[in-house]
């Protein structure tokens, strides 16, 4: 029981971290202090590093809880609507805008190495299913797979800049980003060794 205590305490500290530096990242952008996560958590540096490793680590978690709360609830909508085409397109573009809205935690994510196609993907599994359907209904290209659309994601937030407050650049690249995905009686280079029942990089 004193186990399960000990257990349950660090995970709340480490929620609290991970809040902390979702809160700063946001109100101050990507320049984070864990000095200021730990006094915003309430709990001490130390406890910090032991949970997280480093400041990496700290950003890591953060992006990653983010894109659990804020981006995957938009995935996992779009397997509900009758308009399976519509709502693919729908679902890239508001991760775009929610992502790019965030720009302090996207931006450290970018440093940290926490936001790749890989780490993209994994959370964007789910649009799976509706990418099936759209292609069946022939919305979508029949050689597009899931790690195509990660891949557009990050892609179109890449060409985000600090002077560019209304995302005009990304949401005008993932226009052009998504219209590859009509239909095409040419087909795509294959991916580079790609696990298709999985959609990861083989080692």
């Amino acid at each position: 029981m004193h186990e399960q205590g000990r257990r349950a305490d660090a995970q709340r500290n480490s929620d609290k971290i991970v809040r902390a530096a979702i809160a700063l990242l946001r109100e101050s952008g990507p320049s984070l202090s864990l000095d200021e996560v730990a006094r915003r958590a309430g709990i001490g540096i130390a406890t910090v590093y032991r949970r997280f490793g480093d400041r990496d680590g700290v950003i890591r978690a953060a992006f990653q809880t983010y894109f659990a709360e804020e981006i995957e609830p938009l995935v996992l909508a779009a397997r509900d609507a009758t308009d399976p085409g519509r709502a693919l397109t729908r679902a890239l573009a508001a991760t775009v805008e929610t992502l790019a809205t965030h720009h302090g935690l996207l931006t450290a994510a970018k440093e940290s190495g926490a936001f790749t196609v890989d780490i993209a993907e994994r959370f964007m599994g789910p649009l799976h299913v509706v990418l099936t359907r759209a292609q069946h209904a022939g919305e979508v290209r029949g050689d597009v797979i899931v790690r195509d659309l990660a891949a557009i994601v990050v892609m179109a937030l890449a060409t985000m800049h600090p002077g560019d407050r209304a995302h005009a650049d990304p949401r005008r690249y993932l226009a052009l980003l998504l219209a590859g995905l009509r239909p095409s009686a040419e087909e795509l280079p294959a991916p580079a060794a790609v696990r298709k029942s999985r959609g990861r990089v083989a080692n």
